[in-house]
């Protein structure tokens, strides 16, 4: 029990002397975890962004294309996204400006990296 107070106590005085705690996985996966606006933007750009990348290897290696591909997965990405924010964390959407706001968070920067990515596997793999 004092251990316990002790650590919850460090952790308090590393907040008082400016610095961010330890980030912990575990609360990725935790519905009961508390969010601010910036901390669950950066884990969900994050988790684009890996989508993206990884779609876009695939796409590219696979070799694919059309337009109907790029559909393909703006539909993934946002499907993971929404089910992560809706069903996994359980987060009241309405707090962190509605579903367009979150679905939206880094969209831009994800097309972008997919489109690199199958881009240039396609054209170094295939031609």
């Amino acid at each position: 029990m004092k251990e316990a107070k002790s650590v919850k106590l460090n952790g308090q005085q590393q907040h008082q002397n400016g610095h961010l705690s330890p980030f912990k996985f575990a609360k990725l996966l935790d519905p009961e975890a508390s969010w601010d606006k910036d901390q669950l933007g950066d884990v969900l750009h994050w988790i684009r962004q890996a989508v993206a990348l990884i779609c876009g290897l695939l796409w590219g290696a696979i070799p694919l294309v059309g337009g109907i591909w790029f559909v393909t997965f703006l539909a993934i990405s946002s499907g993971i996204i929404y089910g992560y924010y809706a069903m996994i964390l359980k987060v009241d959407e309405e707090e962190f400006g509605g579903h367009g706001a979150l679905l939206q968070e880094g969209l831009f920067a994800s097309v972008t990296l997919f489109l690199l990515a199958w881009v240039l596997v396609y054209s170094l793999g295939h031609f």
